[in-house]
């Protein structure tokens, strides 16, 4: 081959990178901590934990219809009644229910056995019967020596969240297998995916890991908290997991396979991934630069693969 057929070749990959960031559209731009993603009856709501906030997008104008100053809003989920559960993830913890307008309805800032949620609350799921799990993240340190992650489990009518485990290396996003069976679980520390078979009371067994991401994918960095971050669900039981730090978000099967990587052009702190209407595009929340103490990033929407 010529010096003119490589020339040929190194333009269309340019080409074609080119062509992949721009199916990369930012839609909410300036959020300090953007977390949470949820699209609902074609509006997008998402949390800020920097500045304690929990908005809607309408596709047009952001609204900030929840500021908490001391919550740091992390994790969202819809139950089945229209309700919000948030995520406090301030180092003393908490989980909000709010109404759609974004009105506190309930707080919880312990379980069922008084223990406060030291570490703070970083995501949670509903499930299909109405109950949630959430996770306790662990206390924040340069280099962690805790491993002091835990999951919580409410049931369906419930009151009070109860610890269904423990010994989690920094837990982190949460979400459930479309047959309720498996709930995975991202260690961030670990960078890893655990997986917990459902019991019929809500409580789990069966722990296994499910993914280690430097498996998967080149790690982009050495730090300590590059790992899976938030991540969601889709129909068919693949796994969509931000990886902080990482810059991308991967399609994992519930084998654990690797089945697509989506990198994102508009930073490395990427943290969580909503579906859009019939799943055809996907929507990131993204920090610029995860090294940035007031986290500023943003929203961008990227078309989905099957």
């Amino acid at each position: 081959m010529g010096i003119r057929g490589l020339i040929c070749i190194a333009v269309g990959l340019m080409l074609t990178a080119a062509a992949a960031r721009a199916e990369e559209v930012t839609i909410v731009s300036n959020v300090l901590g953007p977390e949470g993603p949820l699209f609902v009856d074609g509006n997008l709501y998402f949390v800020a934990w920097t500045s304690g906030t929990f908005s809607k997008w309408d596709g047009k104008t952001t609204t900030v219809l929840n500021s908490m100053p001391g919550c740091s809003h992390n994790g969202l989920a819809l139950t089945r009644q229209k309700t919000f559960l948030v995520a406090c993830t301030d180092e003393h913890g908490a989980i909000l229910e709010l109404d759609m307008k974004g009105r506190q309805l309930h707080r919880w800032d312990a379980d069922d056995k008084g223990s406060k949620f030291d570490g703070g609350i970083n995501d949670i799921v509903v499930t299909a019967s109405g109950g949630a799990y959430a996770t306790v993240f662990g206390p924040y340190q340069t280099v962690p020596t805790a491993v002091a992650g835990k999951i919580l489990y409410l049931a369906p009518g419930g009151r009070q969240w109860v610890e269904v485990a423990n010994d989690l290396n920094y837990a982190n996003g949460i979400g459930i297998s479309p047959d309720q069976k498996t709930l995975y679980v991202s260690e961030t520390v670990g960078n890893c995916i655990l997986k917990f078979a459902v019991n019929g009371d809500g409580s789990l067994s069966h722990r296994a890991n499910l993914a280690l991401l430097n498996l998967l994918t080149p790690n982009k960095n050495n730090s300590w908290w590059l790992g899976p971050d938030s991540m969601k669900i889709d129909g068919m039981g693949n796994i969509y997991v931000a990886q902080w730090f990482g810059g991308k978000i991967l399609k994992i099967a519930p084998d654990g396979t690797l089945l697509h990587v989506f990198p994102i052009a508009a930073g490395d702190g990427t943290t969580n991934v909503a579906f859009g209407p019939g799943g055809k595009d996907l929507y990131v929340t993204v920090v610029k630069d995860p090294n940035d103490p007031q986290a500023k990033g943003s929203i961008v929407k990227i078309p989905n693969v099957e």
